[in-house]
Order: C-alpha cells, then sequence, then structure tokens
C-alpha cells in the first residue's frame, strides 16, 4: 500500500490548493490515542465532564487568547474525542507588535517552513493538543492524542449550520457515535 509522504497509509483529506490559513470557519474532530474514555461520560444525552474534560474545555476556551486571529463556534468534548469550530479571522487581528526575545527567528531546523511560525489551524490545534496533553499528565502521565486530527474547511452557512447542529446533538447520539466503543 502506498503510502503519504512516506509516513502514513492513508492520503490528506486536504482540499488540494487551499491554504489552511485563510480567512474561514474550520470543523476540528482531535481524539484520544486508543479511543480511551478519558474526558467524562455520557448519561442521559449530556456529557458530564471529569477533571480531564474539564481541563480540555478550558484550555479550549483559552485558543483566542493566544491566537488573536481566532475566533471560537460551538463544540463539545465527549469522552474519548473532541469536537469544535475554529473561525480564522485575520481582519480583526489587532496590528500590534509587543517586544519579545525571539530565538526562533529562523525557524529551527525547518526554517521558514515551520509550522509553528504560520498563523494556520494546524498551528492552534498543536498548541491545544500540547497544552492539554501538558496539564492532564500531570494527574494521568499516559494521556496521549492521536497524532493526526481532522479538519474540514466550511464553506457555505448551509454547512456551517449542519456541523454546529452535530456538535451540538452529539451528545445524545452518543451511542450511535462513530466514536462510541
Amino acid at each position: 500500500m502506498d503510502k503519504f509522504q512516506n509516513k502514513y497509509r492513508i492520503g490528506s483529506a486536504r482540499l488540494k490548493n487551499w491554504d489552511y490559513g485563510n480567512n474561514a470557519p474550520y470543523f476540528v474532530t482531535i481524539c484520544i490515542r486508543n479511543h480511551e474514555k478519558l474526558f467524562g461520560e455520557i448519561s442521559d444525552g449530556k456529557m458530564i465532564l471529569n477533571e480531564n474534560g474539564e481541563i480540555a474545555e478550558k484550555i479550549w476556551m483559552e485558543i483566542p487568547e493566544h491566537f488573536n486571529y481566532a475566533e471560537l463556534g460551538c463544540f463539545v468534548v465527549m469522552p474519548n474525542h473532541f469536537h469544535g469550530i475554529i473561525c480564522i479571522n485575520k481582519l480583526k487581528k489587532e496590528i500590534t507588535v509587543e517586544k519579545q526575545s525571539v530565538s526562533i527567528v529562523n525557524g529551527g531546523f525547518a526554517g521558514i517552513k515551520n509550522p509553528m511560525l504560520n498563523e494556520n489551524i494546524s498551528r492552534i490545534v498543536r498548541w491545544y493538543k500540547g497544552r492539554v496533553t501538558f496539564e492532564i499528565r500531570k494527574n494521568y502521565p499516559n494521556f496521549e492524542w492521536q497524532s493526526r486530527f481532522w479538519d474540514h474547511v466550511i464553506r457555505n452557512e448551509e454547512s456551517f449550520n449542519r456541523i454546529e447542529n452535530y456538535i451540538q446533538n452529539n451528545p445524545k447520539n452518543w451511542v450511535e457515535d462513530k466514536f462510541h466503543f
């Protein structure tokens, strides 16, 4: 079987010729490794967060504080995964430059291709996964996300409404969810 970039067995599901730093809403799904149910449980169609789930939710809410070009849409923490909408809106980005020491100006070994230098959906999700992992591992040292995440560019209002409805109803539909094992 062919591998994508000699690493993955499946090809990229991303849109070709699309810059994932473009202003747009993005639907993301992030799963815990092996679909372990570490964020809480569903009871009567409602998600009951445990301490790990509360951490995942709290850090999600911090995204706009760290990425001034990001706005959050609806989201839900599920027992073993996370769904959310992130809107990239660089038009609202503050045009302020703070003085700070930057030791990775050249991007390290990756140079200007370093993904942490780009303002895109991958940078946001990478930061989110890293922060959640750091905080949860204080009490649960074996916590891991799946290595990748799923994203979808939302291109029209009908799609946005359908995805928002899916996210909001995800706890009620847990028994039919593809991540319910």
